[in-house]
Order: C-alpha cells, then structure tokens, then sequence
C-alpha cells in the first residue's frame, strides 16, 4: 500500500470526491481552449467544470468552501492575481480523473494532458485487447506524465506490476496520486531513460514529445528529426528491455519530407535488430499543421500521428 502526504491524500481525496459528485472534463487542444476562453476575457467560474477544466479564475466563495480550502490546503490555488485561480485541471480519459497542470502549461514542470493522452489511451486498450498481457506482468510507461497510459494498461492487467518513470518530479507526483484514484498502486522512478530501472518488461508504454521546442526544454522537446530523436532513443531503450515475448507500444509524431517518413524506416531496422516484429501505422495523416511555418519544419510536408507496436519473437 502506497503512503501519501498529508496534501497528497488531500488532492487524492479531492478527486474522489469531485468524481463522485459527477465531474467529468474532456480536455482540448491548447489552441481550442485558447479560443473557448477568448470569447470572454473577463470571464469568472461558475462551476467546477469552469474552475477544473477551463482553468477560469474565479471568486472566493463561487465554489464549495471545503473545495476551496483542499486547493489551498494542497498550495494549488493562485492567490496573486485579482481572483483566485486553480493551478491544477481534473480531465477525464476513459472514465477516470486526472490531475494535471493549469492552462496555459509555461511552467518549466508542466504536466500535459491533452488529445493525444486520449489517442494514447485508446491506443493501449486496443493492443490489450488485441493481445492480453500475461499474468503477473511487468510493465513500463516512460515518461509517465500525468499517468493516463500506466492506469490505463493497470486497469486492462489485474495483476501487472507498473513502473512509470518521467524526468519531471512532479508529474510523478500527479501520477502516483491519479493511479491511486482509480485504485492502482505504481511505482515511480525519476530518470531521463531506462538505466535506472530493473528489467525485463513484458509491455513498454512510450508517449514521448515529438515536437521541436524553441528553447530545448527537456520535458517538451523531441529533439533532432523534426522531433523524432527523442521518441526514437526512447524506443531502442526499451526495445532492449523487453522480455522473450515483450511489446512496446510507441504514440508518436513523425515528420513527412518528400512523401517519406524518415522514422519508419528507423523503426524497421530498429524491429529487425532486435528480433521484433512491428506494426506501423498512421493513426491521424495532418496534425499541427501550423508548426510547419516555423524555419525548422521548412522542408515538412505534413506532421502524421503513428503507432508502432513491436513483439518480441
């Protein structure tokens, strides 16, 4: 049994509660919710939904006063500005409750949540299904986030044994408390790659960044290849922790220059080497298209969602 603090379990115990009560939010993209909220800039909350999915500021007193005071108790509530302001969003992703950061997500720990969390997570129920884990399981999910891909394989392996891993301290944080919401224990190793942690792995869970960042930050920079560098690196280490009959599952963006996906082919050779097969496919052809202004994309001609889902042979 896991042990929190005590404004752990407060934002633990806040969750459920929330849920309880029927709170449910289904986050967009950046670029929607900017918009959503531009059509009323000098909007206040007038609901939860405003305060935890909308990130809307809001005044003492507009919600529960219990639910204003577990946000202070826990240092989540903004009290700088002219109203006060939720520093945490509750979305739902299949049915369950995650904490993660506030609109706008600047902060150099950020945590993401967004619509390719919802594809990530769809991604994993369907290749469970497809194929089932073994019981008692070990599985992987690096660069955790707020937890969506862990809870969701957890609640598809009764059994399994989850390690998630992140760079970011506190997105471990999140996740930790959003696993045990939906009633999942993980454990959580703060570390860039895998050298860190124990293997072998029957499943791997990668949902990396794989957009070029301005300012190389870490935690939302997927580096060289137009942004396929980092989801790449990622994919060789976990392919070389995987068991006799391990999978990884890679969620990815990836640059198309001259009708041709560099990173497929990288994929290929990378299955063949070691001793995988792979499934690649397009889940979504166009995304991001407003990234192929910046000098960097210069050359791109679309930015595609992909899954690539290696079995060990």
């Amino acid at each position: 049994m896991q042990h929190f603090s005590e404004a752990d379990q407060a934002l633990l115990d806040l969750s459920r509660q929330l849920v309880a009560d029927g709170y449910r939010h289904v986050t967009p993209t950046p670029e929607t919710h900017g918009r959503v909220l531009a059509r009323s800039p000098d909007r206040r909350a007038g609901s939860l939904t405003d305060v935890f999915g909308w990130s809307v500021p809001f005044e003492s007193g507009a919600i529960p006063r219990a639910i204003e005071e577990a946000l202070r108790e826990v240092g989540m509530l903004d009290e700088t500005g002219a109203a006060l302001r939720s520093m945490v969003r509750l979305s739902t992703v299949r049915d369950v409750a995650f904490w993660h950061s506030a609109y706008p997500t600047a902060g150099t720990d950020a945590v993401f949540l967004g619509p390719d969390s919802y594809r990530f997570a769809n991604l994993i129920a369907d290749e469970l299904e497809r194929q089932p884990l073994p019981a008692g399981g070990r599985i992987v999910d690096i660069g955790v986030g707020a937890g969506v891909g862990a809870v969701t394989a957890a609640a598809l392996c009764p059994g399994a044994t989850v390690v998630a891993t992140d760079i970011n301290g506190h997105a471990l944080r999140l996740a930790r408390i959003n696993a045990a919401a939906a009633g999942f224990a993980i454990e959580t190793i703060e570390t860039s790659g895998l050298d860190d942690v124990p293997a072998p792995f029957d499943l791997a869970l990668l949902n990396p960044p794989y957009l070029m960042d301005d300012d190389s930050r870490a935690y939302r920079d997927g580096g060289g290849m137009h942004g396929a560098q980092l989801p790449f690196d990622l994919t060789l280490a976990a392919l070389g922790k995987l068991s006799g009959t391990g999978r990884a599952i890679l969620y990815t963006g990836s640059a198309i220059l001259d009708g041709q996906d560099p990173l497929k082919a990288r994929l290929v050779q990378a299955a063949g080497d070691h001793g995988c097969t792979l499934r690649y496919r397009e889940i979504d052809p166009d995304v991001f298209g407003e990234e192929l202004d910046r000098p960097q994309y210069a050359e791109v001609e679309r930015i595609a969602l992909v899954s690539a889902v290696f079995t060990r042979t």
